[in-house]
């Protein structure tokens, strides 16, 4: 189930089911479905991912996501172009999620069915907790579609309960950033 990524693997190819602001249709509905790229998230660009195994759980909300929030705009010093938290939940939960956590900079990016996360080699089976399909805890920083770095949380193999975030936190980004 775990595929080996590598540095300048590129990133795989589908397509996110997402919803976006519409804004320029007044007394519409503000959302509209928009299908996103894997090339128009990643292409001709630096971005820092993070995946977790899903919204409103704990060590995601009260650490993992709010993380990457508050140190959103060192990033951007940095060079990047975008920060994205990945989760295997629907755009409704994701906007949700971001909605009672205050997150305004980070892009929340639904994988609903998964097929990134599998194609990542990260998907995980949480059945005995009844959280069906997950993604493991992981960043990665890429450029232009290419993976030029990834922080998998230890332990993948075991798939324990309650994966902690030790590796895939904002400051450890950061840091392979800054060197």
């Amino acid at each position: 189930m775990y595929a080996e990524i590598k540095v300048t693997t590129k990133v795989p190819q589908v397509v996110f089911k997402t919803r976006v602001r519409n804004d320029d249709l007044p007394g519409s509905n503000p959302f509209e479905w928009r299908d996103l790229t894997t090339d128009e998230i990643f292409g001709e660009k630096n971005v820092v991912l993070f995946a977790l195994p899903g919204a409103f759980t704990p060590a995601c909300s009260e650490t993992h996501l709010p993380g990457y929030e508050k140190r959103y705009d060192d990033f951007r010093a940095l060079g990047v172009d975008q920060v994205i938290c990945l989760s295997v939940n629907d755009a409704f939960v994701m906007f949700q999620w971001a909605k009672s956590q205050n997150i305004n900079k980070v892009f929340m990016l639904p994988d609903g069915n998964g097929e990134f996360t599998r194609k990542m080699g990260m998907l995980v089976e949480r059945t005995s907790q009844g959280l069906g399909f997950r993604s493991w805890r992981y960043s990665m920083y890429v450029e232009n579609g290419n993976v030029r770095q990834i922080f998998s949380e230890p332990g993948f193999q075991d798939n324990p309960q309650g994966v902690p975030v030790q590796v895939s936190d904002a400051d450890t980004m950061l840091d392979y950033l800054q060197q």
